[in-house]
């Protein structure tokens, strides 16, 4: 019964180390509960079955963890699992070539630093340079960089 008892809490803990690893990573709450069931496992060994058994228990259990952690990732489990789609899109910059400094329009959404303005007849992403802006908020093109167009508020 001791051993069965060792062998469940050592199996939990490498089930509970892969989920923290592998499967959600930064909870940290399966990586604690996969050390305690070690600890105890150990513990265990060393307290009710001896200290040989204690050691043996402790190696048994090193070698569980580092070998579940590299056959995990040598099988075909983890490409299954991960992204591996490639991102071709590019940042339109037909905004930056069509419009310049000083060119004025209207907001079509509420600037929340970041939405939507009508400039030059042409729909296009803005970004605010002085905090909020209401629907049509005249608005004047500010800066151009790197494909974002910064306005600010339509001085009257």
């Amino acid at each position: 019964m001791d051993i069965l008892i060792i062998v469940l809490l050592i199996i939990a803990a490498v089930i509970l180390f892969l989920a923290e690893a592998f499967f959600i990573p930064g909870t940290s709450v399966a990586g604690f509960a996969g050390l305690g069931c070690l600890a105890y496992a150990n513990y265990y060994a060393f307290v009710y079955m001896g200290t040989l058994e204690g050691f043996i228990t402790l190696i048994i259990s090193i070698i569980a963890c580092v070998a579940s952690v590299v056959l995990f990732m040598k099988s075909k489990t983890l490409d299954k699992v991960s992204l591996t789609k490639e991102i071709s899109s590019k940042v339109d910059r037909h905004a930056e070539h069509s419009l310049k400094i000083g060119d004025a329009g209207v907001t079509t959404t509420r600037l929340a630093l970041i939405g939507h303005a009508e400039i030059n007849g042409k729909i296009v992403e803005v970004k605010s340079t002085n905090g909020f802006l209401d629907e049509k908020t005249p608005v004047v093109v500010s800066r151009i960089s790197d494909g974002v167009v910064l306005v600010e508020k339509q001085a009257n």
